[in-house]
């Protein structure tokens, strides 16, 4: 991981003030227990809690709780929503660049960049991931033992944040951590050390493969959506945010206590209806499993969304935030918890992109969560639905439904030459996180183009070390006086001009066979269907409620 490029080299951790001298204990938060391997156990309903743990007293002290994972990606929210109205003198402005870490984005085989709309506007898609690695002294001060010294770490949050090209609206993919893909080659940035790909391995084994780059490539990977920026977030001051903006009130339907049998749970123990958490309270609910709805991470996720919502309400109503010295306090723990890609590596950029976000009412902010089906006790994407759900982000449709109306697309002002003057190159690009690609088919759809009249059409083995699983099927060209036979050749296959890109990594017209045409003579055209409005929890929904499992009650 580097630093940010105003930052100088060794001068981090003497320059930055500790949190105790901001008025915080972080001790109040510490934590034992093994961490998790790089390979987590079951989360299938019922299934034993890895994270889960024993509080326990020492000299008589409260107990605390023992682990706080689920807790780091929220205060990406805090962070960025306080970073859009914070202000700060020169010196302390270069103070908080100073505390915020940068790693590069992925320079190669990246999906293709959005397509601007008709008012020039082009979408945000952001990656949200919440770290466990205990490879520094705060962050094992925070949680973790000696043992946890070394070991690479998780991404066991991935949220994916698309916000709308007009800024009206905001969606929310939440993947389950114990997800089954294709993790892409990928390449430590800072020590060059390589890491070949895996196939059908947990999607939260990316982040040890070169850090946040290849979690980004695993994601482009899988949806075919061009992430633009990562924040990933430890330990480090996450407590102390939830802390100091006050209570978020969160709702359940019956008293519970999240508990097993066994012992193992957060410890979450609440009266039925609607309690304010913050602190270790805020903590247990993130984490909680056992206890809501069918103990598994998809409920947890669903309950992060409820807590993740209301935050968000609560930030845009309270009056708190116009103290000074609150405002202040809030900066410095976000900044010092967040990691970022290099083109937000300074407060002034972080505080631009939260006032991108601050645009987007309540009302319109949705999220759910990836459709999966089980294998086993992991998760695989939902054949079709999942892929629906990524055509949605990628063509920048609003979950909800309430998009106005898009223009018309048109043609390139670019002449398309004649089809049998028209060199087509064939890829094969038609596996995804579960199959291979269809041996033959770049074959078989270059004789359909040769049928359309496009005689040139010819097959090409990939490169070898290409991508041969791609989402969705796309024309890419590499030059803008061959614009106009990409799209002549998009329109006589039914595609939308918005899967013509232009690219320099191909010398010609390309047409890029993904997994949605591993079958047929043209490619699908049916309409992406949207999450069902169950699945959707919304940023203004204030009568949300998680269930309770008669098991943890009491």
């Amino acid at each position: 991981m580097t630093h940010s490029s105003v930052r100088g080299r060794g001068t981090r951790r003497s320059r930055v003030p500790q949190a105790r001298e901001l008025g915080w204990d972080d001790s109040l938060y510490e934590e034992s227990g093994d961490r998790e391997s790089g390979v987590p156990g079951s989360r299938g309903p019922g299934d034993e809690n890895p994270s889960g743990g024993r509080g326990h007293r020492r000299g008589g002290r409260k107990p605390r709780s023992r682990r706080r994972r689920i807790l780091r990606w929220t205060a990406v929210v805090f962070a960025l929503l306080i970073l859009g109205t914070a202000g700060a003198g020169y010196l302390y402005y270069q103070h908080l660049n100073n505390n915020i870490e940068t790693a590069p984005l992925p320079d190669k085989n990246r999906a293709p960049k959005a397509t601007p709309n008709s008012a020039g506007q082009t979408p945000l898609n952001i990656l949200l991931i919440g770290s466990d690695d205990r490879n520094s002294k705060e962050n094992l001060k925070l949680g973790g033992h000696k043992a946890s010294v070394g070991a690479k770490p998780l991404a066991d949050v991935q949220m994916l944040l698309h916000l709308s090209a007009d800024r009206s609206n905001m969606s929310v993919v939440s993947m389950p951590r114990d997800t089954l893909l294709d993790i892409p080659k990928c390449e430590d940035p800072k020590t060059g050390e390589p890491f070949p790909a895996l196939t059908h391995s947990m999607t939260n084994m990316s982040l040890g493969r070169g850090g946040p780059s290849c979690t980004v490539l695993t994601w482009e990977k899988l949806t075919g959506i061009r992430i633009d920026h990562f924040i990933v977030v430890d330990f480090s001051g996450v407590v102390s945010m939830a802390d100091a903006i006050g209570g978020v009130p969160v709702c359940v339907d019956a008293n519970i206590r999240s508990r097993n049998s066994k012992g193992e749970g957060s410890g979450l123990k609440l009266e039925k209806g609607i309690t304010e958490v913050k602190g270790e309270q805020a903590l247990q609910w993130l984490r909680t499993r056992y206890g809501f709805e069918d103990g598994s991470d998809i409920a947890r996720a669903k309950a992060q969304h409820m807590y993740m919502n209301s935050m968000v309400r609560e930030l845009k109503s309270s009056a708190r935030l116009t103290n000074p010295a609150e405002m202040l306090n809030l900066a410095e723990a976000a900044t010092k918890a967040l990691k970022v890609d290099e083109s937000l590596g300074s407060v002034n950029k972080l505080a631009d992109l939260g006032g991108e976000l601050k645009k987007v009412p309540s009302a319109r902010i949705n999220m759910t969560t990836m459709p999966f089906v089980y294998q086993g006790a992991r998760v695989v994407p939902k054949a079709g639905e999942a892929e629906d759900l990524f055509e949605l982000v990628r063509n920048d449709i609003a979950l909800d439904g309430k998009d106005k109306p898009k223009k018309t697309e048109t043609l390139s002002d670019d002449p398309a030459a004649a089809p049998a003057d028209t060199g087509v190159r064939v890829l094969n690009a038609s596996g995804d996180a579960t199959r291979a690609p269809l041996q033959g088919r770049a074959t078989a759809v270059a004789g359909l183009l040769k049928q359309k009249g496009y005689t040139r059409a010819a097959a090409e083995r990939p490169a070898a070390n290409a991508d041969v699983s791609q989402a969705h099927t796309l024309i890419q060209f590499p030059s803008p006086e061959l614009e106009g036979d990409a799209q002549a050749l998009a329109k006589s296959l039914g595609l939308p001009l918005s899967s013509v890109k232009q690219s320099t990594d191909v010398s010609g017209v390309t047409l890029i066979v993904g997994a949605d045409w591993r079958e047929g003579s043209t490619p699908p055209k049916a309409t992406p269907k949207a999450p069902a409005k169950k699945d959707i929890d919304n940023g203004a929904d204030e009568g949300a409620c998680m269930h309770v499992n008669p098991a943890f009650t009491w």
